[in-house]
Order: structure tokens, then C-alpha cells, then sequence
């Protein structure tokens, strides 16, 4: 019984095929086989070809997670580089919350387009290591429909506006003729970026990256962030409501910023200080010694370099030599006066410079304070805990200004970057004063720094992208 049982199947199938062998030597028989065997290489060809080919076609639920996916590049042409963000998102349909997939691509180039005034096409070119990156790394076909913007910020700004102008004209026609990607925002595509726009899209990036804009987090104080490039600086946050939740009263003017994000309304405070980033503030501080001290003297003192140091600084074509005195206070003092403090304030209260700025302490009680950028770069290289109050700064700050910090160095690498750039004691002393005295952010307060939030960059590149990705001239590229 049991060889029957295995034989059986063999025995009827070898019978039947006995049965059609007259039949597949008909014509008509002929003819569905040769269509049998092209269907066959098709499909092998297609497997080949195109891997995906086969398990999209049988899966719903994989052409349905295929379309869900979407990139966005933006390009960050800043004051001392470009660098390039290649974000992959999912979200199926424009009515639903973006979520961000991963930053597959972050990529930067020295110097940035500022450094080519008289030669646009050099300048546009200069992106050319980004954008091949991004083109290797996008689906070929996605990249038709994957947007892509080049913000330019504060190095264009200070370039003037005919050179600046013939820059970005140079870029936008090179990413049209030599790139698949699609620019979005008509002129804003390929632009200097309004400092209104970059602080708030550095307050999306962030609060975006802690989860701030989820349903569940309504109630939860939405992070300020306060960020700090080269040639500018900005500061957002959003004022504490009212007791009853509502607003409370901005003036309308240009510090006030309501924002419509994920279905809910923000009602933000926001400005961007053009000549307060870090390069333009070491070189205000530089002009501020100078006009403090006698012309006439062979060596100027200056209270932010090392002490007993002659260093060579260029103004224009006419070098001026300065001997360094390391004085932490007189460094804050240098600081204090360049901030501009007493500056006629047109709407009050005011922060520094004359501009209006709701005070921390009293509208902006509950909520994180993140800063990043300079920020970053200028006190975790130095051993300043990632969260802190501005007490521990202004001590890093005078250890670094007397010179105490040098001589208790170990790392040679770090020792060797103090010793190499003299102007840490500058840096420092105009980021703690900036933070504690311009924004007037209490002692009390931690502040945290973050070059990165779950592994994305902070800064408002994120910010921007998630703008560019719901731009309507999309939904009509197939």
C-alpha cells in the first residue's frame, strides 16, 4: 500500500503527459508554448532589471510603502561653507503629519559661495561634490520628483546685492541645466534666505526633532532655540500663553511670527542679528579695542588674547599688531560695549541693539532652551557639559582668558588648537555675554546644546526641507 501511495502521483502524471504529446505538437499548441516561454523571459528580465519588480507587483503593501517615500535636499550656502542635507521622509498623502525616515546625507565644502564675488559660475560649481552625493544616493526614480532649494544666508547678505544676485543666478541655472532635481518656491528656490525664515525654521527643525508637534504632546512647552552661524545670529521662542491659552499681545511688527504647522496655530517671537555671528563679532570686537585705545601706542593692548602675546591683526591693508593681556573682565567689557546695549529702543522692552525682545524670565518661563552651531563648536570641544546654567560658562570663560585652562591641558590635539587659534578667550567671552547679557536668559536657566537631536543636524535646514516637501507644484509631477 505504500509504494502505491508514492507511485500513484508519478504513474498519472507520467500517463497524462502520454496523453498530450500529439497535442503539444499541434500548432495552436506550438504557439501558446512560444508565448509561455516570452512571458517567462520577460519576467526573468524583470527580475533582473529591476529586483523590486516582482515583490511590489504581488504586494499591495509594498507599492503602497514605495509611494509613502519621499527625499528632499536642501542646500545651507552659509558664510564659511555650503553643506548639503539629504533627507528621506515617509508620508503616503499630503493630509497626514511628514515623518522623517533618517538624514542619509550630510556633506559640506570650504569655502562657501561668498568666497567667489567675482566669478558666479566658480561659485555654482563649487556645489558640484554635493550635489554628485546626492545623485548617487536618491532613486533614480524619484529624483525628477525630489525638490531641492539652496539657501544662502548671512555671507551673501553682507556681499551686497548685485553680487549676491549674480551668484544665485549662476547656481539656479547650473541646477537646472546639469541636475534631475526640481527647484520649488519659484524665486526663493535658490535665495538669500530672510533672517525671519532661518530662525524659524531652525525652531521647526528642533521641536520637529523632540516630538513637540505630536497630538499627544499639545500641552507640553515647545523648545526656543537660539542659534548662532558666522555672520548672524537668531533667537525664536514662544511666548507662554495666557492663563485662559490664549496669545498673548505681540506688536505687530516684524518680530511677531504666526506660524500654521501640523493643524495648529504658534504664535512666535522672532529675530535675526545681521553683524552679531561670530565672525562678524570677532571683528567687531577687534574695531571696539581699537577705538578704546590710544592710535599712537607701538603695541594695543587687547584684554581678549592671550597674555604676553603680539599678534598681527589685518584692518584693510593697514596691519595693527596687538599684545595680548588675557583679562576676563575687560575681555566682558569689550563684549558688553559691542553689544550695542543702549541703543534707542523703539519698542520696549529691549535686548541689545535696540531691537524688542520679550524678556525670558518673565514670558518664557516653562520651556527647554536649546542653542547650537557656533554655540556648540566654541564650548564641547572645551569640556562644557551638554546641558548647563550660564554660571558654569562664565567660569570655562575665565579659566580660558587667564590661561589657567592651557596649562591644565593633557589632549595634545586640543592643546595644540588653543594654542594655534588665540582668539578662544574673544569667542567665549562674546557667547556668554551675548547669551546672559544681550538675551538676558537668567542664571537659573539650563540651557542644552545640540549639534544633533536623535542623530539629525539641528539648525534650520530640517525646518526648510519639510517646507520645500509640501511645496503644490509637486502634486503635479508624475
Amino acid at each position: 500500500m505504500e509504494k502505491k501511495a508514492v507511485k500513484a502521483p508519478y504513474t498519472q502524471l507520467r500517463e497524462s503527459a502520454k496523453k498530450n504529446e500529439k497535442t503539444k505538437r499541434s500548432p495552436a499548441a506550438v504557439q501558446i508554448r512560444l508565448g509561455l516561454m516570452s512571458i517567462g523571459i520577460f519576467v526573468a528580465m524583470a527580475v533582473y532589471f529591476f529586483p523590486n519588480f516582482i515583490s511590489r507587483l504581488g504586494d499591495n503593501k509594498a507599492i503602497d510603502q514605495g509611494s509613502c517615500q519621499k527625499y528632499a535636499l536642501m542646500i545651507d550656502a552659509g558664510s564659511t561653507g555650503s553643506r548639503i542635507h539629504v533627507y528621506r521622509f515617509h508620508q503616503c498623502t499630503h493630509l497626514e503629519p511628514v515623518k522623517l525616515e533618517e538624514e542619509e546625507l550630510f556633506a559640506q565644502t570650504i569655502p562657501g559661495l561668498s568666497a567667489y564675488a567675482d566669478d558666479p559660475q566658480q561659485a555654482a560649481e563649487s556645489l558640484d561634490v554635493l550635489l554628485k552625493g546626492a545623485v548617487e544616493l536618491v532613486p533614480k526614480h524619484l529624483q525628477h520628483k525630489t525638490p531641492i532649494a539652496v539657501k544662502a544666508t548671512a555671507g551673501l547678505r553682507l556681499l551686497g546685492q548685485s553680487k549676491g544676485d549674480d551668484i544665485l543666478k549662476s547656481v539656479r541655472r547650473h541646477l537646472e541645466t546639469q541636475y534631475p532635481f526640481p527647484i520649488v518656491g519659484g524665486e526663493d528656490g535658490v535665495a538669500i534666505m530672510d533672517g525671519r525664515d532661518e530662525g524659524v525654521f531652525a525652531w521647526i527643525t528642533v521641536n520637529f526633532l523632540l516630538g513637540n508637534f505630536d497630538p499627544s504632546t499639545i500641552h507640553r512647552p515647545t523648545a526656543a532655540v537660539l542659534d548662532l552661524g558666522g555672520g548672524s545670529t537668531q533667537i525664536v521662542f514662544e511666548p507662554d500663553r495666557l492663563e485662559d491659552g490664549t496669545f498673548p499681545p505681540l506688536p505687530d511688527n516684524d518680530f511677531k511670527y504666526v506660524l500654521k504647522h501640523e493643524g495648529r496655530d504658534y504664535l512666535l517671537y522672532q529675530h535675526s542679528y545681521l553683524g552679531y555671528g561670530l565672525m562678524e563679532a570677532r571683528k567687531r570686537m577687534h574695531q571696539q579695542v581699537l577705538q578704546q585705545t590710544l592710535a599712537d601706542e607701538d603695541n594695543l593692548s587687547h584684554a581678549c588674547l592671550p597674555r604676553g602675546l603680539n599678534w598681527e591683526y589685518t584692518k584693510g591693508n593697514d596691519p595693527v599688531k596687538f599684545m595680548g593681556q588675557g583679562s576676563f573682565a575687560d575681555c566682558l567689557g569689550v563684549a558688553d560695549s559691542m553689544l550695542n546695549k543702549e541703543k534707542m529702543c523703539d519698542y520696549s522692552p529691549c535686548s541689545f541693539d535696540g531691537i524688542y525682545q520679550p524678556p525670558i524670565a518673565d514670558t518664557f518661563k516653562q520651556g527647554p532652551i536649546y542653542i547650537f552651531s557656533y554655540f556648540h563648536d566654541r564650548t564641547i570641544p572645551l569640556g562644557l557639559p551638554v546641558s548647563f546654567k550660564l554660571p558654569e560658562l562664565a567660569q570655562l570663560t575665565e579659566s580660558v582668558c587667564s590661561g589657567a585652562y592651557l596649562e591644565n591641558v593633557t589632549d595634545i590635539a586640543l592643546k595644540d588648537e588653543l594654542l594655534d587659534r588665540p582668539e578662544w578667550c574673544l569667542d567665549l567671552s562674546f557667547i556668554y555675554r551675548l547669551l546672559s547679557f544681550g538675551y538676558e536668559i537668567p542664571d537659573n536657566r539650563e540651557l542644552t546644546v545640540a549639534k544633533k537631536i536623535d542623530g539629525v543636524e539641528t539648525g534650520w535646514c530640517l525646518g526648510a526641507a519639510i517646507a520645500i516637501l509640501g511645496d503644490n507644484s509637486l502634486k503635479d509631477i508624475v
